[in-house]
């Protein structure tokens, strides 16, 4: 891609970075190939950064800050900035003549941050802080309308409007306003009210037609009583009417005996319910209902509802109640019943029908909407409001995210820790500098190996374990002899806070060529102490067993009459030994005759060819592991650890061997540190090694001069 720009880059961790040095740099930034680009995406939790910038930055709120982002914020925030240089200087003060008002957002966001210095008491004021916008939730909470288009109730100083709003909330729920309370919205209010219309309407209906409000305000509960016992009185109606048709049906319809003494051996009361299966009267061809007596005692509470909200509004003091009157009866509540089932569904109802019709014939859904459009109308101001606080933010933190985004200045450049480093690991003797939290220990190490970089995953706590956190420690210098699953250590976050650290997983790589250098020695002497414990304990085995067997075996009967043998003294056990010393003694044999073949080997040079031929042997046993190591070192890869953590890293970020030594320390004495050799403690040195050295010495002189390496050979 062609540019304009004259760009600066600078090397490390093997790849090019754009060096961002002024205003000019950051503005051109959306010239520059993305494929220069060190990350193109980075999480908007779990790295050390505010996340309220983050927030702002992710414009389509994934909790992922894009490249695209990163560009638009540069672009509004140099916009708004007469001199897009303050962005590199990372301060959270904006002077007011610094912000440019040749726009008509730049004019609008100067006015409201002069705004929020006259409400803080600032008026002559040349700059706004980021410490002013400290409680800007609380001055927009606390302004009569803040652009939300959220109505609380107690916004209003109407009291017959408040209840109103109450209302609304009580039967459509609420939306929270900016300042935390409840209230409603233009969709809340708009249902409420045409809930309201279409329920008065229906009701207006049924008040304006005789014929459904039969009996005026009582029709409801007489209808209740009607719907409660219809079905039954129905049923009984239609058995008499079978009876006459053929009065052979009259008994069994009516129940025979056996029903009765089906239940004759229950507790019986007018609550049973095999009682209130039976016919509401004995059945007979044409017989009236009686609502007296002779009634099923099941049903006679509803007989009573019926006659007295119904039958006798209507029909006046009946002791009984024709078929005809019931068919006429059922005609009547025909019309209410329609009118019911047309009722509209809504949630409205529970505020009652003298309530419903108040609020029906106030104004209070025009006022309502009046104040809404008014909050509405200031909805640009506040937004300005909150520019402020995040034109404040970028001037304060975009330089330090380009620095850990586009490039990894801050990272390889050590001015700074970049913000994917979460702290400080103290474990083993070393610190590690490069830890990064880690939320999923498994998925993470299973990307993670590839980057070749040692790493120990840890548990850390703190506060006896109410706070808790995993994070991932790259160890990039020393050894990993001593560094194992269980070991503890102190992890120091950002903020200086300490985390006790245990470690829970170790991800295996070389850490350093020294550990290589020494490698194949330790293997081999842990192989060798392997063999002589192996060998030792199954020789020391075996001994035992014959002893054992020695043990129980029955003594030979003595002759009669002598004494009882004395018991036997018990000897040194030799043979118990035996085993153990042979083992040694052949391992040590082994290694001996070894060692022999080498000195003979070497002492069989030209002095000047002994330096290299031990040398070589050196090269001959390290140096492979060295050369696999050397080159596993130098292609560690940070890329692979940040990904893992849904980093987007556009480049093969590497951590060669001086530059992982800078991001693990090791522990030294402080410079000009005074020290003591003398420890009381110290386990005593026997001597004789030292006699076998010197002995071993002699015999190599001999050997050499008997070589004639001195010049004069010996007399034979």
């Amino acid at each position: 891609m062609a540019t304009s720009h004259t760009w600066k880059f600078f090397r490390a961790g093997g790849f090019d970075q754009v060096q961002i040095d002024n205003g000019a740099d950051l503005l051109s930034l959306k010239e520059l190939d993305q494929k220069l680009w060190v990350a193109l995406s980075c999480p908007t939790r779990g790295i050390e950064f505010d996340t309220k910038t983050l927030d702002l930055i992710d414009h389509d709120d994934d909790a992922r800050v894009h490249a695209t982002e990163v560009l638009a914020a540069i672009a509004w925030a140099g916009n708004l900035l007469r001199n897009p240089d303050l962005l590199i200087e990372g301060s959270d003060r904006v002077a007011l003549a610094d912000i440019n008002d040749n726009s008509k957002e730049g004019r609008q966001l100067l006015a409201s941050a002069q705004y929020i210095l006259k409400t803080l008491g600032k008026a002559d004021a040349a700059e706004i802080s980021l410490a002013d916008m400290s409680d800007i939730e609380k001055f927009v909470a606390g302004l009569e309308f803040n652009g939300d288009g959220v109505i609380p109730a107690g916004q209003s100083a109407d009291a017959a409007l408040r209840a109103t709003i109450e209302d609304i909330i009580k039967c459509r729920g609420s939306v929270a306003d900016r300042s935390g309370k409840a209230g409603i919205d233009q969709e809340t209010t708009d249902a409420f009210f045409a809930e309201v219309a279409a329920y008065s309407e229906w009701q207006a209906k049924g008040d304006g037609d005789a014929h459904i409000r039969f009996l005026e305000e009582k029709t409801l509960e007489a209808a209740d009583a009607f719907r409660a016992v219809k079905e039954k009185v129905s049923d009984y109606f239609t058995r008499c009417q079978l009876a006459a048709y053929d009065g052979r049906a009259a008994t069994p319809l009516s129940r025979s005996a056996d029903d009765y003494k089906s239940i004759a051996a229950q507790t019986l009361s007018s609550h049973n319910t095999d009682i209130a299966s039976f016919p509401l009267a004995t059945v007979e061809p044409d017989k009236p209902l009686p609502l007296i007596s002779g009634l099923n005692p099941a049903w006679q509470k509803q007989i009573d509802a019926l006659r007295t909200q119904a039958i006798v509004p209507l029909f006046g003091e009946k002791q009984v109640l024709l078929a005809s009157e019931w068919d006429a009866l059922c005609a009547k509540f025909a019309a209410f019943e329609a009118w019911q089932s047309a009722k509209p569904a809504s949630s409205i109802e529970q505020l009652g029908k003298a309530r419903l019709r108040e609020i029906s014939g106030s104004n209070h859904q025009e006022v309502i909407n009046d104040l809404i459009i008014q909050d509405k109308a200031v909805e640009n101001e506040v937004k300005a409001i909150r520019s402020v606080e995040q034109l404040l933010r970028y001037s304060r933190d975009l330089f330090k995210l380009i620095n850990n985004f586009v490039s990894f200045r801050s990272f390889y450049t050590g001015r700074d820790k970049a913000i994917f480093q979460l702290g400080t690991l103290y474990l083993d003797g070393r610190s590690c500098d490069l830890c990064l939290r880690v939320e999923d220990i498994g998925k993470h190490a299973e990307f993670a190996n590839m980057s070749g970089l040692y790493l120990a995953y840890c548990d850390c706590i703190r506060k006896g374990g109410t706070e808790k956190m995993s994070i991932a420690a790259a160890f990039t210098d020393g050894d990993s002899d001593f560094l194992m699953v269980g070991r503890n250590g102190i992890f120091y976050d950002r903020k200086g806070q300490d985390w006790d650290a245990t470690i829970v997983r170790i991800v295996d790589h070389p850490i350093s060529i020294r550990q290589a250098f020494w490698s194949p020695y330790k293997k081999l002497i842990k192989f060798i102490n392997e063999q002589l414990e192996k060998l030792a304990a199954q020789k020391a085995a075996a001994a035992d067993q014959k002893l054992l067997a020695a043990a129980v075996m029955p003594p030979p009967p003595a002759a009669p009459g002598a004494p009882p043998p004395a018991p036997p003294k018990t000897p040194f056990d030799v043979g118990k030994f035996a085993g153990i010393f042979a083992a040694i003694g052949l391992a040590l044999g082994a290694i001996g005759g070894i060692l022999a073949s080498l000195v003979s080997g070497i002492l069989g040079l030209q002095l000047w060819q002994i330096p290299l031929a031990i040398i070589g042997l050196i090269l001959l046993i390290s140096g492979p592991s060295m050369i696999v190591a050397w080159f596993k070192l130098k292609k560690r890869n940070l890329g692979p650890v940040l990904d893992a953590n849904g980093w987007a890293i556009n480049a093969r970020a590497r951590i060669n061997i001086p530059f992982g030594k800078s991001l693990t320390k090791m522990a030294n004495l402080p410079e000009g540190s005074r020290r003591s050799l003398s420890d009381p403690y110290a386990e005593k040195k026997p001597v004789w090694p030292y006699l076998v050295l010197i002995a071993g010495v002699i015999v190599a002189l001999l050997i050499v001069w008997q070589m004639g390496f001195f010049g004069v050979r010996p007399i034979e």
